[in-house]
């Protein structure tokens, strides 16, 4: 087996494999839930640790830091696949080490087990493993059901894994829903005293999303995509086409279709529709096309193909993309789609809180750059101004929300809205009149705000539930003075709050000023209303600190400061938040290459 393929694949189905073990009573009898805790912790560990070694040797493989710095072609996942198709329809054995690996599946519907990694991806892995780790840590304090409660919550680690590395929209969705039952089931049992009710909002809420999406994946899948792949994978359809059915080769011409769920050739597609539609066919480089050559007759059946098509018109660009949108911002979440998120939250347990603020929320901001915008950019740059809008309402309105909150958990859950409202903000400024560079530090903030989001959020939600598993209650008003009784977690507390504020020097300062330096260039009164949110942010978060930690409140002068486990759980999302705010070349160094590849790609089809 390919190495990259094998590795992957470890990565994705590891999690899964230490669940299966804990639906064995043999293995873990009734009564060792002790020992099932600390096997589901191997589990995160293990794929934590293989994760790691995956970004080595991708690392070192793709980014070639032995032999050529300065050539970053090969983040791209295009460029690597290409490749990839060269070496199959030459028959020569894959590299194993470019990380796009596939294998057939279901060849009946071109359905393949398609997996790889780009700087779009590989950070988000990370943050999944790193941020599963910590809330497996986070989950000792579970008491009933444990063994359910671990089976699901590794389940839940392989669906978001997997949702980050697939390539085939096929396998893409499979992962998208195997998240949904798992997150359903831990509100469900394990949450608050309206468990039920949150439960059922997120499932009705994230099923909407689905089934938006796999509406745009079957209007996809339906378009003939035979000009767009090698055209000796067309001969040999033909031929076998002209075989079986004792037709000429004209007439097998005629039947041969190509179906596909491939994301990346999607792409191509997406990238030749907006040209179509915009009659640059001078732009249109497209296997079929050269094929054709000067042979007028194949080159207006091409053009034929192209423009009888639906995927090539303005309707269905527009109608996929909405939905797209639509279903990913759901995830997101961002308004007016956001109102199943503040009951999840408050309702979840502490552990599954961290998950889903850090990891969960980005897979829509994931969805909009694989999928949304690659595939339909001539709709994703026609309705720039609605991303926008969407961007800077969310931000604007999950400031004054989160303010407005005595509920700890609440503010928290509010103040998410806000913050990932950014990161479609950066994302829709979609400006390339003035050249690529705006756009490019947009886009680029948005992945860092993800990133750093994951980390702070995470880090908030489980402050939230330290105090809240001495005090036994989360309202702001109620507190005061844990300063004095716990010195460790209020500084803590102040770091990590301090930095989803958005303070220089750590993590959550630089994508946001990314964010709003692109934005001033779009438009200066969307970027000065972005601005001036952070005060908005800032005088929240500091309400909320004077009102939690300052102070001097004889009731909580007994608390116990924070324990072993909980320090282990909180110091690596506080170093994280300073190395990033002090350091984020660490990350954009490896990760800008594949996001500025996008940016490019698609503001060539703006010219």
């Amino acid at each position: 087996m390919q190495y990259d393929l094998l590795i992957m694949s470890l990565v994705i189905f590891i999690p899964a494999l230490f669940a299966l073990v804990l639906m064995m009573p043999w293995f873990f009898p009734k009564g060792w839930e002790e020992l099932m805790r600390w096997w589901a912790l191997l589990g995160t560990a293990v794929t934590m640790v293989l994760s790691i070694v995956m970004f080595i040797h991708y690392y070192q493989s793709v980014y070639q830091i032995d032999s050529n710095p300065d050539d970053k072609s090969t983040s791209l996942l295009s460029k690597r696949l290409a490749d990839v198709e060269k070496r199959e329809l030459n028959h020569e054995a894959p590299l194993g080490n470019d990380w796009v690996a596939r294998i057939p599946w279901i060849e009946r519907f071109n359905i393949q087990y398609y997996v790889g990694v780009d700087g779009i991806s590989m950070p988000l892995i990370l943050l999944t493993t790193v941020i599963s780790f910590l809330a497996m840590l986070a989950s000792w304090n579970i008491e009933n059901q444990v063994r359910g409660y671990c089976i699901l919550f590794l389940l839940l680690e392989t669906g978001m894994l997997g949702t980050f590395m697939a390539l085939d929209f096929f396998l893409f969705y499979i992962f998208w829903e195997v998240m949904l039952l798992p997150m359903y089931f831990l509100i469900g049992i394990w949450g608050g005293p309206n468990r039920e009710y949150a439960a059922i909002k997120f499932f009705l809420y994230t099923l909407l999303g689905s089934v938006f999406i796999l509406i745009a994946i079957l209007g996809f899948y339906f378009t003939d995509v035979r000009d767009f792949v090698d055209q000796r994978r067309v001969e040999q359809l033909v031929e076998q086409i002209a075989k079986s059915k004792h037709l000429t080769v004209r007439e097998a011409e005629q039947q041969a279709t190509i179906n596909t769920f491939d994301i990346i050739l999607l792409h191509r597609v997406g990238e030749a529709a907006s040209n179509v539609i915009k009659n640059k066919s001078e732009h249109i480089d497209i296997p079929g096309i050269r094929a054709a050559g000067s042979d007028q007759e194949k080159l207006e059946a091409v053009s034929k193909r192209l423009t009888d098509q639906p995927f090539f018109q303005k309707w269905f660009q527009i109608t996929m993309f909405l939905l797209l949108l639509v279903g990913f911002a759901i995830k997101v979440p961002v308004f007016p789609f956001h109102t199943w998120l503040p009951d999840a939250h408050v309702e979840a347990p502490t552990p599954i809180s961290m998950i889903l603020a850090g990891i969960l929320l980005k897979m829509g901001g994931y969805g909009i750059l694989r999928i949304a915008y690659p595939i339909c950019p001539w709709a994703a740059e026609y309705l720039a101004g609605l991303v926008v809008a969407l961007g800077i309402i969310s931000i604007v309105y999950g400031a004054f929300a989160a303010m407005a909150q005595t509920d700890f958990k609440k503010l928290v859950a509010y103040s998410s809205i806000s913050h990932m409202g950014y990161v479609i903000l950066g994302i829709g400024v979609w400006q390339v009149t003035t050249g690529t560079q705006y756009w490019s530090w947009g886009m680029n903030g948005a992945m860092y705000q993800m990133i750093a989001h994951g980390i702070s959020s995470a880090g908030m939600f489980f402050l939230v539930g330290v105090i809240y598993d001495r005090a036994h209650h989360r309202n702001l008003d109620n507190f005061r003075g844990l300063y004095e009784p716990m010195p460790l977690y209020s500084g803590m507390s102040a770091l990590i709050f301090f930095a989803a504020l958005g303070l220089p020097g750590l993590c959550g300062f630089v994508g946001e000023f990314m964010v709003v330096l692109a934005a001033l260039n779009y438009s200066i009164t969307i970027a000065v209303l972005a601005a001036l949110t952070v005060v908005i942010t800032a005088a929240y978060i500091l309400w909320t600190l004077q009102r939690v930690y300052l102070g001097h409140n004889p009731a909580y002068a007994d608390y116990p400061d924070m324990n072993l486990r909980e320090i282990l759980c909180i110091v690596p999302l506080a170093v994280l938040a300073v190395v990033f705010g002090v350091m984020p070349n660490l990350l954009l160094s490896w990760m800008s290459p594949s996001v500025t590849g996008l940016v490019e790609t698609l503001a060539q089809l703006s010219k």
